[in-house]
């Protein structure tokens, strides 16, 4: 006879969707099985977030290293240290593993190692053993998309580029969402020609066309290639690198091609339709409390349709718990997931943008406002360009908050408060931002978009 362990709230996948509920749901004194075949952490911590923006910092520095002697600090950039790069990136991997095991073991969840399989509307099967929950979530997580193309030594996605042995000296990147961009950023800084092929008709097309726009100059500026409205058709390998055909009957070589389309819902073969979870192309469908309507099962994180980022899994894991608990949470508003993109210049964005404000309130009931950085101090110190746009419902709230920038990233804290609490301009009468610091461009473009401006024409 198999033992059937017995759980209050039983979790499949422990990346930051599925460990956030289990650590909430412990600590409202329910007993937690979190079950994970690789490690808790899940893809943001060993093959996204983290890594990604490790590598990234490194690519700062290099450009400080480049740029040095235009503010009188003599030294040269003299090439990547690839295993020295790699070093520093798994150290932070590890110890922010380590941190986080510590954390869950305190939580005294108890972590199953092993693939789980959905066997019933209150049982997950993991190595042969059936683990029972009263309340069951799902929060496997996500894959990246290869369109249908073997993953090869030249034809990679985002989990081999992380643990490439060598600096590419060029790369093509199939996609200018924000893999992709933070991907050709990252390259171009270390050294390698970038060609970025984006089908739709601009770079990162779900922000403001104002963002598109100025990431679009300050590409050109690096000298990162990219073709928009361009679609891919196949690619072939050659002794040294790739060819990469388009629909349009152009050619492109290089090294290596970087498939970075976005990540599909990790849903097949875990017994989910099975047991009639309904699925729409993958993704696990919910209402708006994340219930999927059968049992007491709860969907979050990637398999959920939305965008697809670590910290709104975190909040959906926080979110399910809470509603088992009975504590019925806010229902969580997609349009107040703020977005940071870590290229060079940084995105963030938070809220509506002015196509979707206008589209939804009329352009007419619409008011937007953009404050260059060229105005603000601090940014002429770090030497970045770049702006913060408002969007306003005219004499209502902020609607949307968009910003590009070096470190721009760093300001959407500030963003998020004032969308998501319908903040109106007026509301900052008698707050002052620090002088001189970035976030100083957040109030100038408040102070702009409440008609009073300062460092900036009207």
């Amino acid at each position: 006879m198999v033992d059937t362990q017995e759980y209050d709230v039983v979790v499949l996948g422990a990346g930051s969707a599925g460990y956030a509920a289990a650590m909430r749901a412990a600590q409202l004194d329910m007993k937690v099985a979190l079950i994970e075949e690789d490690k808790v952490g899940g893809t943001c911590l060993h093959r996204g977030c983290i890594p990604t923006k490790a590598l990234l910092h490194a690519a700062e520095v290099a450009d400080e290293m480049r740029e040095g002697s235009s503010i009188g600090v003599l030294g040269t950039f003299g090439g990547i240290d690839v295993p020295a790069l790699h070093a520093y990136k798994n150290g932070v991997i590890e110890k922010m593993y380590r941190g986080l095991t510590g954390l869950i073991n305190a939580r005294g969840v108890e972590t199953i190692s092993g693939r789980g399989r959905l066997a019933g509307p209150d049982t997950v099967e993991v190595n042969g053993r059936p683990v029972r929950g009263t309340h069951i979530v799902l929060a496997s997580g996500s894959y990246s998309k290869t369109i249908g193309q073997n993953i090869t030594r030249r034809v990679i996605t985002s989990e081999q580029a992380l643990n490439l042995p060598v600096v590419p000296k060029s790369a093509i990147v199939l996609g200018g969402g924000v893999i992709g961009v933070e991907f050709a950023s990252v390259w171009a800084s270390y050294g390698t020609e970038v060609t970025v092929l984006e089908g739709l008709d601009r770079l990162v097309p779900n922000e403001d066309a104002a963002i598109s726009k100025n990431l679009e100059r300050a590409f050109r500026k690096r000298k990162i290639n990219f073709k928009t409205k361009t679609l891919f058709e196949r690619v072939e390998e050659t002794t040294d690198g790739v060819r990469v055909f388009t629909a349009d009957g152009k050619e492109y070589t290089a090294e290596y091609l970087l498939i970075a389309i976005g990540r599909g819902p990790s849903t097949s073969n875990l017994g989910y339709e099975e047991q009639g979870i309904k699925l729409d192309r993958g993704f696990v469908v919910t209402d708006e409390r994340l219930h999927t309507g059968i049992g007491s099962i709860y969907a979050a994180g990637d398999i959920v349709r939305g965008v697809q980022l670590a910290h709104r899994g975190f909040l959906q894991g926080i979110f399910v718990a809470e509603e088992i608990a009975g504590l019925n949470p806010k229902v969580i508003d997609e349009n107040e997931i703020p977005k940071v993109t870590f290229c060079n210049p940084e995105i963030a964005s938070v809220g509506l943008t002015e196509e979707k404000a206008a589209e939804k309130f009329g352009r007419e009931n619409i008011k937007t406002v953009e404050f260059n950085l060229a105005g603000n101090g601090k940014s002429q110190i770090l030497g970045t360009s770049g702006f913060v746009k408002l969007v306003r419902r005219k004499d209502g709230p902020i609607l949307g908050f968009h910003a590009i920038g070096s470190r721009m990233g760093e300001q959407i804290g500030e963003g998020q408060l004032m969308v998501s609490w319908e903040a109106f301009p007026e509301d900052f009468d008698g707050m002052i931002h620090a002088h001189p610091t970035q976030n100083e461009s957040v109030g100038e473009a408040v102070l702009a978009l409440a008609g009073k401006p300062l460092h900036t024409h009207n």
